[in-house]
Formats: structure tokens, C-alpha cells, sequence
């Protein structure tokens, strides 16, 4: 039972970092590729999102290569 709860967490929370990251004005390629990363990541991927990359993802998606 304690594992499916931490499974809806951890649900909930990628649903929520994929639509934080779909606002970002950035090209769509670059949005597509980062939630892809967040949701193949689990919650390895969640955590660098919620603690490092959340307030640095908009200049790291809008960087030109």
C-alpha cells in the first residue's frame, strides 16, 4: 500500500514538471526532449528537476547550440 501511494506521488509530480516545462517558451523539440528525459528518469529525474533544474530549464531550453 505504501508503494502505491509513493507511485501517485511520484505520478502527480512528473504530470506537473511535463506541464511546468510545456509553459516554457522554448522550441517544442527541446520541450518534448526534456519532459521525455524527466519521465524516462523517474524519480532520479524529478528530483534534479524539483531541486536544480527548475529555475534554470527556460535559459538551458531557449540556449542555442
Amino acid at each position: 500500500m505504501i508503494g502505491f501511494i509513493i507511485w501517485i506521488i511520484g505520478f502527480f509530480l512528473t504530470i506537473k514538471a511535463a506541464i511546468e516545462i510545456w509553459r516554457i517558451n522554448a522550441p517544442t523539440e527541446k520541450k518534448l526532449i526534456a519532459i521525455a528525459l524527466i519521465v524516462l528518469a523517474s524519480w532520479g529525474g524529478m528530483i534534479f528537476y524539483y531541486f536544480y533544474g527548475r529555475s534554470r530549464m527556460a535559459a538551458w531550453l531557449n540556449h542555442s547550440f
